[in-house]
């Protein structure tokens, strides 16, 4: 059972680190040397780039240990040493296949990645981008920034998660048009960009559907309930349930959860009860905390 897990913390930093080499390379090849940014706190570093001249790896790294000792402080809880890995990976990969020795990977005139029509650079930029992010959350990852930020923002104001990553986007890629040499077009292309990267990623993650409701049959569901609760800040749901065939009394455990969230509930569940069963459907609506505000529109008094 030790070598087995083993052998799957192996393999997840492999996936990891491919999924970091593709997301680097998004950047580094296809959206960097083109002048075209996408959101996150990856944009965010890009734009400070452009208008301190310090390298994007510096900016990036800095940004995300800031946020990192921000969210221990404020939300008391630490990042995986995944997180931790992909983060400094990703510094090290921008700051190698940034270099101009790696010009051959750039999608520029004269290299083997050019792309003449100007439209496909942010379509492929974001194809890949999308890619690389699927595989690092699939295995238990995340490149930090705008994650982390969320998180902090979501604890102090009653803002969804998921609307604060597409604002913080919106925001980052609009400020580009203030940067000297970049006009609305290089703005357009960072909008292109950030459609296609959540559009790709929603699809290889779990569809088109943002948030799953699951339901859990085990013989472990305090273990498997206590860590939804605690480790992943979800909140779960006992229901009373009847074996048909043994007519014996059981529970089963409910919880919503994002898309993002369910590769690590799956994984934990595998390894807390391998016999357990669980269904996954989507929810088109869910409302309440942590989730989207119930919108009931405006109050109009009636006329007498």
């Amino acid at each position: 059972m030790d070598n087995k897990k083993i052998l799957t913390g192996i393999f997840d930093y492999i996936v990891i680190t491919i999924g970091t080499f593709l997301f680097v390379m998004a950047w580094t090849s296809f959206l960097l040397p083109n002048n075209m940014i996408d959101g996150g706190m990856t944009g965010a570093s890009a734009l400070l780039s452009m208008v301190t001249g310090i390298s994007v790896d510096i900016w990036y790294f800095g940004i995300n240990v800031l946020l990192l000792i921000l969210a221990l402080f404020i939300l008391g809880r630490g990042f995986g040493i995944k997180t931790i890995y992909a983060i400094l990976l990703s510094t090290a990969l921008f700051r190698v296949l940034g270099d101009e020795s790696m010009r051959f990977l750039w999608s520029v005139e004269g290299e083997v990645l050019y792309v003449g029509d100007g439209i496909l650079v942010p379509i492929i930029g974001g194809l890949l981008e999308a890619v690389g992010l699927a595989l690092i959350i699939m295995r238990g990852g995340s490149t930090g920034g705008t994650d982390i930020l969320a998180l902090i923002v979501n604890k102090f104001w009653p803002i969804t998660i998921g609307r604060f990553y597409v604002m913080a986007d919106f925001v980052i890629i609009s400020l580009l048009i203030l940067v000297p040499g970049h006009s609305f077009t290089d703005v357009v292309y960072g909008y292109i960009t950030m459609g296609v990267c959540a559009y790709v990623l929603d699809l290889i993650l779990l569809g088109k559907e943002s948030t799953v409701q699951v339901l859990i049959f085990s013989s472990h569901l305090k273990e498997i309930g206590d860590y939804i609760n605690q480790q992943m800040g979800r909140g779960v749901t006992a229901l009373k349930a009847i074996g048909w065939y043994t007519q014996e009394d059981r529970q089963v455990l409910m919880v919503m959860l994002r898309k993002t969230e369910l590769p690590d509930l799956v994984k934990v569940v595998k390894e807390m009860d391998e016999k357990a069963f669980v269904t996954v459907v989507p929810a088109n609506s869910v409302f309440g905390e942590g989730f989207d505000e119930m919108k009931t529109g405006i109050n109009k008094k009636k006329k007498k």
